[in-house]
């Protein structure tokens, strides 16, 4: 099974180790339209401040991302799973896992980012703001630039079995699995039940707890179908809509009475 998840915009502290080597990232694959990222994003970084927080779309209050950025070489790194906070990653709880949880969730969940495209949350990384929306003024939109090496990667990556897509639609613009790939994935809404509203907050908690039900419990499903079988077992009200024609992906309603 692959998870995919969103990145946090928040993130916490790069680490005290040494710094990141893209070499020794997942995907190897991706390496070199990271080192592109990583190139115009420290240069603008490292340049006229002014510019790098109107193309990243920092407020004033975010000021030293800028610099944060800039010293991206050096800083240290640290596991991804440790460097994405928020809502989602609070709700997952990667530091509260048990071991073969935690095992389950190296091999499981790829976090989609602006800048390297895609970690898995063991890969050491340093903090850093860049979201998959910015358009660099050389490379350009990161969507676009990331496109073509993640539709090399990613269905390797995928496997033979089920994909669970937690993207945000900004992230899910950089790959969108297709053809045989696409009929074993499954999308994620997840809405109030009495109002069959979407919540946004509350969206993310969910699928945080999801995620965690699922490595905690070691299910493992194959398909969309057993999916949808694995979290009813484990108490999530989901509706199911199967697609339409070959080649499209599923797409879960999980349905929760408070929003908390």
């Amino acid at each position: 099974m692959l998870v995919l998840l969103p990145p946090s915009e928040g993130k916490a502290p790069s680490g005290t180790g040494a710094p990141l080597t893209l070499e020794s990232l997942s995907l190897p694959g991706l390496t070199a339209a990271r080192a592109a990222v990583l190139e115009e994003l420290v240069e603008l970084c490292a340049g006229d401040e002014e510019k790098a927080r109107e193309v990243l779309g920092l407020s004033e209050g975010l000021r030293g991302e800028v610099g944060k950025n800039a010293g991206l070489r050096e800083a240290g790194a640290r596991p991804a799973g440790e460097i994405y906070t928020g809502v989602l990653y609070d709700a997952l709880g990667l530091a509260s896992l048990d071991e073969e949880a935690r095992q389950r969730a190296g091999a499981w969940l790829l976090v989609f980012s602006g800048l390297w495209g895609a970690v898995r949350v063991t890969d050491r990384i340093p903090s850093y703001r860049c979201s998959m929306g910015v358009k660099l003024p050389g490379l350009g939109a990161l969507a676009a630039h990331w496109r073509a090496p993640m539709a090399e990667v990613l269905p390797e990556a995928a496997g033979e079995g089920l994909v669970l897509d937690l993207r945000s639609s900004a992230y899910a613009a950089a790959w969108k699995p297709k053809g045989e790939v696409a009929g074993r994935t499954a999308t994620v809404r997840v809405l109030h039940a009495p109002t069959r509203k979407v919540v946004s907050h509350f969206n993310k908690a969910t699928k945080g707890r999801i995620v965690r039900s699922l490595l905690t419990a070691g299910a493992a499903p194959q398909g969309p179908a057993e999916l949808v079988t694995a979290l009813r077992d484990l108490g999530y009200a989901v509706e199911a809509e199967a697609p339409g024609k070959a080649g499209k992906p599923w797409a879960l309603d999980v349905l929760v009475e408070e929003i908390h």
